[in-house]
């Protein structure tokens, strides 16, 4: 493809980009690697345990467990788009992405963040139909709902990723194919255009801004009521459970809700891109390795079902054991007094 001219600027179409990420010497490049890597270790081991234990125990088979993996496995998916790409990046001097592989990693973090944007709303309803309206719960939250409301959240992110990813990569960008970044995203990737870019900012802080708006009021809605409904309980232990459950779901849900907010929502937020940085390391590594410990990990359902696997996989061991040694008998007995000759 040919060069073309935008004003006095040519305008190269350009076919990879460079991902500057954190700056800083050899010894700085080397201790972010050992934290990023044990911090993605750590969302790795807690979101992959959570979904393995939801799966494999049939007492946490009902709606809440359902939408927790799910959630589990959102924050496993973005985490895990961006990186392993830049702990590859830290340790080498070329920090190259294609700019299909750029649109790619682009358009699944929008998928992932936008789809749990909308379960964490959906989480929320559901608590709402777990407390207020217990009777009518195991039919409002049925498996059939609960995979409908899902994949209305899939849906959901996937619009919201094709028209993201369609708007940012058809501008075109000038002859600089440096990234201010560590990831593809859309704040740096506007700095590189040459055409005017307000009609994709426009799509950005929109398309952002009612989605974080409208599940946070489904969010604060569904508590309000929760909350009422708490204060009515007149046993205490009850009523601790519930606000301690619902506590962690809103600390986690403002984590995310807050620093989306800052970074898509709200323009000219970030002062400066050092600054994005840390924000985006926030909600894309800490929050995944977080909402194990927040929804999960705190949960006696939850510590009871690990303890049974615990318990069943020892179990299983020693019967494993037991049956080699079994085996292994008539070889150390070969002769055993039933079969002496009288």
């Amino acid at each position: 493809m040919s060069p073309h001219r935008n004003g006095s600027l040519s305008v190269m179409p350009l076919q990879e980009f460079v991902l500057d990420g954190f700056q800083g010497g050899l010894q700085t490049q080397a201790l972010l690697f050992a934290l990023f890597l044990a911090l993605y270790l750590v969302a790795v081991m807690g979101n992959l345990t959570m979904m393995v234990v939801i799966t494999l125990d049939a007492r946490l088979h009902s709606p809440m467990y359902f939408f927790l993996k799910n959630l589990s496995f959102l924050d496993l998916g973005y985490s895990s788009v961006i990186y392993p790409k830049m702990l590859t990046d830290l340790l080498s001097s070329s920090k190259v992405i294609t700019l299909g592989g750029c649109a790619t990693q682009f358009f699944f973090l929008s998928l992932f963040l936008t789809t749990e944007g909308f379960l964490l709303a959906v989480m929320a309803y559901d608590r709402f139909v777990a407390i207020c309206s217990p009777l009518r719960y195991p039919i409002s939250m049925c498996p059939s709902v609960c995979a409908r409301l899902m994949l209305g959240c899939y849906c959901g992110g996937c619009l919201n990723s094709i028209l993201q990813t369609s708007f940012t990569f058809s501008l075109p960008f000038c002859s600089s194919n440096h990234i201010d970044h560590f990831f593809c995203d859309v704040p740096p990737l506007l700095r590189l255009a040459c055409a005017d870019t307000i009609i994709s900012e426009l799509v950005m802080f929109g398309l952002c801004g009612l989605i974080i708006v409208g599940t946070t009021l489904v969010v604060l809605t569904s508590y309000g009521y929760i909350t009422v409904t708490i204060l009515r309980i007149h046993s205490g232990g009850g009523r601790h459970k519930l606000f301690s459950t619902c506590g962690s779901h809103m600390t986690a849900v403002s984590l995310f809700y807050g620093t989306l907010f800052v970074m898509y929502a709200q323009p000219g937020a970030v002062a400066s891109m050092e600054q994005g940085k840390v924000v985006s390391v926030f909600y894309t590594l800490v929050i995944p390795m977080l909402n194990p410990l927040i929804y999960s990990l705190r949960n006696k359902e939850v510590k009871d079902a690990l303890w049974r696997l615990g318990q069943k996989h020892t179990m299983v061991e020693r019967g494993g054991a037991l049956s080699g040694w079994r085996a292994q008998l008539p070889a150390l007995c070969p002769i055993l007094p039933g079969s002496l000759a009288p």
